[in-house]
Formats: structure tokens, C-alpha cells, sequence
């Protein structure tokens, strides 16, 4: 048996890198100062629980898959450093658990990760709402078959680098499906549930209309896994 502790992941800007202020800037224009700011403590508490819960639990040789990380051993472990220093609470996480012993893995291809982040980026720094416009068509057209091609990449690589009777834990975007791609031998273990986690996510837009749906998953976001 080869067991996967599966953590849903909600990015912040600062796991983004140079995407990230543009998708603040975007936050803040779309949903407003005060209710960004609300979001953001949100993530900071889910981020907490998370951190609680592996606190309680021995780390030391766990195996760590993490979504977009496309290398691993000392450059790897630089990039965690880097991104934990910009205020990623994902990999600040990350790097706690490297310090008690787990190990990272490269997780992603490069190529696709790459091609992914270049469609981000020009919908972004598109000038005009024409060419924003058609910048974002053709990633809307591109981006399941992009997502699944990741997906499949990564559950072959978890299943092909975790040997039998080891653990590991996969920090990973809540729209991607990992799981679904993984062998029968696999135990996965999910500490928060991704159909919530990605319901959070879409209703986030439009949390007015949805208020007291919206009140509940942000609820269930900051409580204690497993209580």
C-alpha cells in the first residue's frame, strides 16, 4: 500500500510570483478592499489548520509533492526558501516539514507548467480588452486539456517515485483531479474536502448573492481537520 495525505490547495498571491500582484490588484477591484482583506484572513486560518494538523503527526521521510514544483534536492529546497521568504503560507508550510525530516520531490514537467503560466500572464498584461478578450478565449479553450495533461503527469510521477509501505503528502490546487488518476493500492487520506474547497472558489465572485453559503464554507475552511 502506498499512502497520500491529499491537502486542496487555495494559492495566494504569493504563491504566484510575478502573477501575484496583478491577481491582488484584480481581487480588490472585483470584490473590494474590505472583503479581499476578509478572504485573505480566511486563507491565513485555513493555512493554520493545516499547520496544526501536521504538527500532531510524525513528518520525518514523508515524501512531498507539491503543485508546480518541477524539481527537487537543493534547488528544489531554494525555491521553497524563496517562496516561503515572499509570505507563502503554503510553502512556509513546506519548509517546516522539510526541517523535520520529510522530503521534497519533483512533482510537475516543466514544459507544461510553463505553458500554463505564459496563458496566465498574457491574459493579464493584455493592453487592450480586445486582446484580453482573446488572449483569454484561447486559455478557456486549452486549459482542461492543459489541466488534465498536468494531472496525469503528476499521479504518474507520485506513483512511480513512492514505493510501497512509504508515505507522502500532496499539496495540490483544489480544481485539479489527482486522485481519480491514482492505482488502486493507493490509500489517500484527504484532510479537507476538495468539493467545498472549489465551492468556496466559485462562489467567491459572487459571496453577496450567496451569503450564507458562502458563511458556511468559509466556516468549514478554518476548522480543525478532523473535527
Amino acid at each position: 500500500m502506498k499512502r497520500l495525505i491529499y491537502v486542496p490547495v487555495i494559492h495566494t498571491s504569493a504563491d504566484l510570483g510575478s502573477l501575484g500582484k496583478d491577481i491582488t490588484k484584480r481581487g480588490i477591484t472585483d470584490l473590494g478592499e474590505d472583503f479581499w482583506r476578509e478572504h485573505l484572513r480566511t486563507i491565513d486560518e485555513f493555512w493554520q489548520v493545516i499547520a496544526d494538523y501536521f504538527d500532531s503527526i510524525e513528518v520525518s521521510g514523508t515524501k512531498i509533492y507539491q503543485d508546480g514544483m518541477v524539481t527537487e534536492g537543493e534547488i528544489g529546497g531554494k525555491i521553497v526558501e524563496e517562496t516561503a521568504k515572499m509570505g507563502s503560507k503554503n510553502y512556509e508550510l513546506v519548509l517546516r516539514l522539510l526541517k523535520r525530516g520529510a522530503v521534497l520531490m519533483k512533482t510537475e514537467d516543466f514544459p507544461l507548467v510553463k505553458k500554463e503560466r505564459d496563458r496566465l500572464l498574457a491574459i493579464i498584461q493584455a493592453e487592450s480588452p480586445f486582446e484580453k478578450l482573446i488572449t483569454f478565449i484561447k486559455y478557456t479553450l486549452t486549459k482542461n486539456g492543459l489541466l488534465n495533461h498536468r494531472d496525469q503527469f503528476i499521479a504518474q510521477q507520485i506513483d512511480r517515485t513512492l514505493n510501497h509501505g512509504e508515505k507522502a503528502i500532496l499539496f495540490i490546487g483544489a480544481y485539479h483531479s489527482i486522485k481519480k488518476r491514482l492505482p488502486r493500492y493507493f490509500r489517500v487520506i484527504e484532510i479537507k474536502d476538495i468539493q467545498k474547497i472549489r465551492e468556496y472558489q466559485k462562489l467567491l465572485p459572487s459571496h453577496k448573492k450567496y451569503r450564507e453559503r458562502f458563511k458556511e464554507l468559509s466556516q468549514y475552511l478554518i476548522s480543525k481537520v478532523g473535527g
